[in-house]
């Protein structure tokens, strides 16, 4: 089967990396392919890439349970009087 590389970018590319590589085109962009095939299957979705952000929101104190209104937490904080 014979693949046709139109674009001159691509064709450096795959020029350079067989070079890098010391080895033939072919072979270069099999390994490149597979590489990049095996980086897919190994992504992580975005749910499991939040979950540690999750994780750490769910740590943090409740403060809904102290029954303070936003100007009683800043009346304390500038020690101001009701």
């Amino acid at each position: 089967m014979a693949y046709s590389i139109k674009d001159p970018e691509t064709d450096e590319l795959i020029r350079k990396l067989a070079k890098a590589k010391g080895k033939p085109i072919v072979d270069a962009i099999r390994e490149a392919c597979a590489n990049e095939l095996q980086r897919e299957r190994e992504k992580k979705s975005l749910w499991e890439r939040v979950q540690p952000l999750v994780a750490r929101v769910a740590a943090f104190p409740n403060r809904a349970d102290q029954h303070a209104s936003h100007k009683d937490f800043f009346d304390e904080m500038w020690r101001d009087e009701k």
